[in-house]
């Protein structure tokens, strides 16, 4: 498997450390020079991928997932193999500036048409507009720019607010009580007139978008008659960018207290209330059912059990002893001197929902993300997926399988289905369907 920048971010920190770590490599024994990267991947590869578009492995999954977003009105599938040729393989400037574009294209066709009293095609192209401002949020950092990332989030949330009204029935802004403050929510009234509704609670990963809780979540459940809530948690979203909260580990923390909010609503079944966690929040939601029991069921996908082994991955036996031994000072002055600008821009954007200041307090923080002294409190049922060509957190999803002792359900999602890859970004149908046909079974059990 080739681990590269995007590694950073979701746990995996080997690009900037193997491959791409040159400049002072001589200075750490054990540590041996290898030529300079021509680009910054923001992905990871896994062994037996296949490609579509571009031999950049963060190219590839980034426009993969884009066209992914179609099923679900996210876009056009012809705009997005059309990027894919405007796009030249490897350069950020080239895929951030192409992605901004499309997307404001879009806008502009968004207003165009609610000007015109159009109120569906507006909704439509809004969302086509939030998923190219989103991909191009990941190529931000590759450009030597950072506020690139900010502004396209900008971008993004402007048009999904825009949006809210325009669905049937509307999705409603909340806020939900939060320790001293709030967070932001959105909730979305299923396709049911049952008085009592169940919910489905949407938990992000380290860096997904609103867009990404309604592909990848509330579509399919308000298609089968759930509710859904989702909320940006410390780190995430709006949470990060204009609150300026931090990643927690003890998630359940952050958890109850959306119980709490959900539980105080009307036609929410307070026996029907499950939980779903992509990407990171593969760790969150398994994190936050093992002490939060009004929970009736929990989906991880993927299954993260310990977060710090992929931030660990990449460092050489000395660096991993520097980190182990605290020597914070030797640690961060290797990174400050070794680490080429690109990556440092990289690592910079990816350290700051952790809240940390230096590379040694960040690598630090991710190892108190595990599961192992809680995994056994789980005791709702829980469904994990384990998608081949898994290159993020490779095998924890089997390893969560077996350090559960409640009712499990593995689901397995195969190349030969298109289903592949991280959060299977070319199979939203099959993935609804396989998650959604299981948790229709567990809650009429409830």
């Amino acid at each position: 498997m080739n681990l590269t920048r995007k590694q950073f971010g979701l746990g995996m920190v080997a690009a900037g450390l193997g491959a791409r770590t040159t400049a002072q490599a001589s200075e750490v024994p054990g540590q041996q020079p290898a030529p300079a990267a021509q680009n910054l991947p923001t992905t990871p590869m896994a062994a037996h991928q296949a490609s579509y578009f571009f031999r950049n492995s963060a190219f590839e999954y980034v426009l993969l997932t884009s066209l992914g977003r179609a099923y679900h009105q996210g876009g056009n599938p012809g705009k997005v193999l059309y990027l894919s040729r405007q796009i030249e393989d490897g350069n950020y400037d080239s895929a951030y500036g192409a992605l901004v574009a499309a997307g404001d294209e879009a806008r502009t066709i968004a207003e165009d048409s609610l000007s015109g009293g159009h109120r569906e095609s507006a909704r439509q192209a809004l969302l086509w507009a939030q998923n190219y401002y989103d991909s191009a949020i990941y190529f931000a950092d590759g450009t030597g720019d950072p506020t690139r990332a900010a502004a396209a989030w900008e971008m993004m949330d402007a048009c999904w607010l825009k949006s809210l009204a325009l669905f049937d029935p509307p999705i409603e802004e909340v806020a939900i009580a939060y320790e001293n403050t709030t967070l932001r929510g959105f909730y979305f009234r299923g396709k049911s007139s049952a008085q009592n509704r169940p919910l489905l609670i949407l938990v992000n990963g380290s860096d997904g978008s609103a867009l990404d809780m309604w592909t990848m979540g509330a579509a399919g459940a308000t298609a089968r008659g759930y509710d859904c809530l989702t909320f940006d948690g410390p780190g995430q979203g709006y949470a990060l960018w204009k609150q300026g909260m931090a990643f927690r580990p003890d998630f359940e923390h952050v958890v109850t207290p959306v119980v709490d909010f959900a539980l105080a609503r009307p036609g929410v079944d307070p026996a029907r209330i499950a939980i779903q966690g992509i990407s990171q929040g593969g760790y969150w939601v398994p994190r936050a059912v093992a002490f939060e029991k009004r929970i009736a069921a929990a989906i991880a996908d993927p299954g993260v059990t310990d977060v710090s082994a992929s931030w660990t991955a990449g460092l050489t036996p000395p660096m991993l002893a520097l980190l182990q031994a605290g020597r914070k000072q030797e640690f961060d002055a290797f990174m400050e001197k070794a680490l080429p600008p690109a990556v440092k821009n990289a690592l910079a954007f990816r350290m700051r929902p952790y809240g940390a200041g230096s590379y040694f307090d960040v690598f630090k923080a991710t190892m108190d993300y595990r599961l192992d002294d809680v995994a056994g409190r789980i005791a709702c049922p829980m469904l994990i997926t384990e998608p081949a060509n898994e290159a993020f957190w490779p095998g924890q999803s089997q390893k969560l399988y077996a350090m559960l002792t409640g009712p499990k359900t593995m689901a397995a999602f195969a190349a030969s289905d298109g289903a592949d890859l991280h959060c299977e970004p070319g199979a939203y149908g099959l993935r609804d369907l396989r998650i959604f046909n299981w948790l229709d079974e567990v809650l009429a059990r409830a």
